[in-house]
């Protein structure tokens, strides 16, 4: 990414975590963090990418109203960077699974590093 495109991304992360602290909090149950904003190198699109704690089901519930609500979040961000940018961007969601996938790989090292534990021999049985 270009350093525009990166400082348009950091800007717009920065406003729509503002507007769901802010304007949506009555809108939005449970607890949403704004991961990550990536930008196309027009500045036309913006990728949002949403962590969302809770159960699945829930985590669905809450990003499809997000989703459901993309038009009134993004009037909500022109009226906040409508000075600073000449397009606003279209706004896609994305659930940023990044956590979950940590989780999964961390559990796989363990798991790893349970069976080297087990088939490895002690120090007392080889000779040197």
């Amino acid at each position: 990414m270009s350093i525009r495109t990166e400082r348009v991304a950091r800007l717009i992360q920065r406003e729509l975590a503002d507007i769901m602290l802010s304007d949506l909090s009555n809108d939005v149950q449970g607890i949403v963090t704004l991961t990550q904003v990536r930008m196309t190198k027009d500045l036309s699109i913006a990728y949002v990418y949403l962590s969302i704690l809770g159960p699945d089901s829930e985590q669905r519930a809450v990003f499809e109203h997000i989703k459901s609500m993309s038009a009134r979040i993004r009037g909500l961000l022109g009226s906040r960077i409508r000075h600073q940018v000449r397009k606003i961007p279209d706004l896609r969601f994305f659930v940023d699974d990044t956590l979950d996938r940590a989780a999964e790989i961390e559990s796989l090292f363990e798991e790893i590093r349970n069976s080297d534990a087990t088939t490895r021999p002690s120090d007392d049985n080889v000779n040197d």
